[in-house]
């Protein structure tokens, strides 16, 4: 902080020095970038009170939370038509029969183009939490992760599984990789 930067890159908040230190260095005017393990945005704000950090700088600080994630994309050259969509998967994604009413979306199916995988490459899945007087209020007063992201999605915040299903619609990948990733979300929960 002698050099005097306007941004700071903060590798990983993984204990209450570095997050302190992160913190007191966005109070005094700096933007700060950082990394921190949590399945979604609105994890973030209780982490970071949970690593000891307190509540009122927490919710003074903090500007803006994305989350991601990398989803494998369907190999362009052999995605085929997903005509006959597994139910359970469509549950685990959050699809209703409605949304998916004119739409075609894609399966893997292998060829030499992607080995024979189904899908080249990866892209990310986003959620970006942006703070507001509501959201700084719950974090001040050590709301639960389930209050933080019924209020952030009530100011428009979209969760990584609506991000995967515009995906999947989009025609980028395909329902059993969103249900992959969805289900393993479940599981660590």
């Amino acid at each position: 902080l002698r050099q005097a930067p306007n941004i700071i890159l903060v590798g990983e908040i993984r204990d209450l020095e570095v997050g302190e230190i992160a913190i007191q260095a966005a109070l005094t005017g700096h933007l700060v970038f950082s990394t921190l393990h949590t399945n979604d945005a609105s994890s973030a704000l209780t982490r970071l009170i949970d690593l000891g950090i307190k509540p009122f700088l927490v919710a003074s600080s903090i500007q803006a939370i994305m989350a991601q994630r990398l989803i494998r994309r369907l190999c362009p050259e052999c995605r085929t038509p997903n005509t006959n969509p597994d139910k359970n998967q469509l549950r685990v994604c959050g699809f209703k029969p409605e949304m998916l009413e004119g739409q075609t979306i894609y399966k893997p199916k292998g060829c030499s183009h992607c080995n024979n995988t189904g899908y080249r490459g990866r892209q990310g899945i986003f959620e970006m939490l942006t703070m507001n007087a509501e959201l700084r209020e719950l974090a001040f007063n050590r709301a639960g992760i389930a209050e933080i992201r019924r209020a952030a999605r009530a100011t428009g915040m979209k969760s990584l599984l609506q991000d995967g299903q515009r995906k999947i619609l989009r025609g980028i990948t395909s329902l059993e990789e969103l249900a992959r990733l969805a289900q393993a979300e479940v599981d660590v929960a």
